[in-house]
């Protein structure tokens, strides 16, 4: 299977599947010297792991990182660095009687269809389980930032119709939404355990946005900054949309209003969410992806078999009734990722 690499300086390529031995990433273009350790990569992959709360999955995995190659004495020596993730508490077994029947909402009938053959435990490559790769990856990725002094925080914006009014930082780690607004965290929560005991799911909006990035990221045409963002953000399997700085709103707005006006100090608004033309301006780079509801539901549903009958299903297993508050980190890690392979693309910053 194609597809499992992403990035050209900076490139990561991950493996596992969700009830295999174990899931993880190879991670190339480090520079030599930077120091690292599992404990580095390990802050990260507990933001992303289950079980933290009611709001997630109650699958339980420790999620511990280990570094295979790649580190010596505590620096990364400018080699391959490879990450393994052991799965603990897979269960295969509870899928042995759906194996032949199409999840809604789930990769289960394209895979099928393309490869001819799938792996129908919690969908292999398709399931979230391989971001925790994707999050080991972005935790090397924000050091390298941190050295330059570009950071990057997500946050659950929206849950359904809740929406966040005000923007704390240091609220997102207090609530196990991942909320920066602590009046609506609550109610967030609320409705997500009232969808959760409906058997359903319910979607929502992260927001995600980069401070310090410097002027001149980007690669036009193709290879435009918001491009690469919205496709690293859209490669994740449950974001449905992106979109950047006034994003959809543009469309009701008058070119006077939606002109990021400058003065010597800099620019007056950020409706271009910080890149203009497919490259970083120096303003913060702010984007937004809409979250699907959780595909699992335990709430019976129409679908048909690998022979074409219509049937019935009712999708068992442990599954985050709102995917929002651990998608978080990997948003930031997606993130991390594509500024820090553009970075290196532009020498003059970055080596």
């Amino acid at each position: 299977m194609s597809g499992s690499v992403f990035g050209q300086e900076f490139r990561i390529s991950t493996f596992g599947e969700s009830h295999g031995k174990g899931v993880g990433v190879i991670v190339e273009g480090v520079r030599p010297g930077l120091e690292l350790s599992e404990e580095d990569i390990q802050k990260e992959l507990d933001r992303r792991k289950p079980g933290q709360s009611d709001m997630t999955t109650p699958r339980k995995e420790s999620d511990i990182a280990h570094i295979l190659s790649g580190v010596f004495e505590g620096k990364a020596t400018g080699t391959p660095i490879a990450v393994v993730i052991w799965n603990a508490d897979q269960r295969p077994s509870a899928y042995d009687d759906i194996r032949d029947l199409f999840r809604p909402g789930h990769a289960d009938f394209t895979y099928l269809k393309k490869y001819g053959l799938r792996d129908h435990r919690g969908s292999g490559r398709a399931s979230g389980r391989e971001t925790a790769g994707r999050v080991a990856a972005g935790a090397i990725a924000k050091k390298m930032l941190a050295e330059h002094g570009i950071s990057i925080r997500a946050y659950t914006l929206q849950v359904g119709p809740i929406r966040a009014k005000t923007i704390d930082y240091g609220a997102i780690e207090k609530n196990p939404v991942r909320c920066p607004d602590p009046a609506v965290a609550g109610e967030m929560a609320d409705l997500i355990r009232q969808l959760n005991a409906e058997k359903d799911s319910i979607g929502g909006i992260v927001e995600c946005c980069a401070k310090g990035v410097p002027v001149g990221l980007g690669e036009p045409v193709f290879d435009k900054l918001d491009a690469d963002l919205a496709k690293a953000v859209l490669s994740l399997g449950a974001v449905k949309g992106v979109e950047f700085g006034a994003g959809f709103a543009s469309v009701e707005m008058r070119g006077s209003e939606h002109n990021d006006e400058m003065n010597a100090a800099g620019f007056l608004s950020n409706n271009a969410g910080g890149i203009l033309g497919g490259i970083s301006s120096g303003a913060d780079i702010v984007f937004r992806a809409a979250i699907k509801p959780t595909s699992s539901i335990t709430r019976e549903q129409r679908t048909i078999d690998t022979s074409g009958q219509e049937r019935s299903i009712v999708t068992e297993g442990r599954h985050d009734p709102c995917i929002c508050p651990r998608i978080v980190p990997v948003v930031e890690a997606m993130t991390a990722l594509v500024l820090v392979d553009h970075l290196k693309r532009h020498t003059t910053l970055f080596t």
